[in-house]
């Protein structure tokens, strides 16, 4: 049998409308680097060489829906953001554009949005096994 492929996870990419902008909020946010840039194309990364996250400008970019609704972009994905200090965390993140959902729903995690609309979770880590994410179904 031949054996698997090596698969690693390089990065996440996300669309925008601008990606060198939406680049920025996160190169600010996560203090990463930027990896690569060319015109429509970030990459940044984590200083120590890990996945990073990568950000398309996508001209018909439409802006994601969270809590979920019947019609409109659904989010297909987000982002939890480990931190040390939540509400530190949220401030910057506020001070740097992001926006925060109307709906929170648990007390130990804040959804936010980027300046672009995708949805990102900040958590602190409650035990060492756990794991957080604040994107619950409302309707579940």
């Amino acid at each position: 049998m031949k054996p698997s492929p090596r698969y690693t996870l390089a990065a996440t990419t996300l669309d925008a409308p601008d990606a060198h902008e939406l680049a920025r909020f996160y190169r600010d946010l996560l203090g990463w680097p930027v990896r690569k840039e060319e015109p429509g194309w970030v990459e940044i990364a984590p200083h120590d060489g890990g996945a990073g996250l990568s950000f398309q400008t996508e001209p018909r970019f439409t802006r994601p829906q969270w809590p979920t609704a019947s019609a409109g972009q659904q989010m297909m994905m987000h982002l939890d953001i480990e931190v040390d200090d939540l509400s530190s965390a949220v401030d910057r993140a506020l001070a740097l554009g992001a926006t925060p959902a109307d709906f929170q729903p648990q007390d130990d995690v804040r959804v936010l949005f980027d300046p672009v609309g995708h949805p990102f979770c900040l958590f602190v880590r409650a035990e060492p096994d756990g794991y957080g994410s604040g994107l619950a179904d409302p309707e579940a």
